[in-house]
């Protein structure tokens, strides 16, 4: 699967997410990019953005999504605390379906 990492989770994180090819927002040049335009950019080339803004699922109208969302619940956006999340975003990842949100946590 094709993952964009937001601004929000540290590119080091597609490192842990195995089988998987994955960039970031900045390494895209799409660093600031707003969340409307992030994610109508991301559906282009991507399958999926990774994100731990909580907020994105408020901001957004997840009706007509343009590319599936994933939202990493962590005790804060540090390695560290996003590094237990990855056996259920990896988990999440083999069971998503394309245009949807979803929430994983540790």
């Amino acid at each position: 699967m094709r993952i964009l990492l937001d601004e929000s989770v540290p590119w080091r994180l597609g490192r842990l997410l195995a089988g998987h090819t994955t960039t970031s927002v900045q390494r895209q040049g799409w660093a600031s990019v707003k969340n409307g335009k992030l994610l109508a950019l991301a559906a282009e080339a991507f399958d999926v953005v990774l994100t731990a803004d909580k907020g994105m699922a408020y901001q957004q109208n997840l009706d007509t999504l343009p590319v599936a969302v994933l939202i990493v619940l962590a005790r804060s956006n540090r390695m560290q605390d996003l590094a237990l999340t990855v056996p259920a975003i990896l988990k999440a990842l083999d069971e998503l379906q394309p245009r949807t949100l979803h929430r994983v946590s540790a």
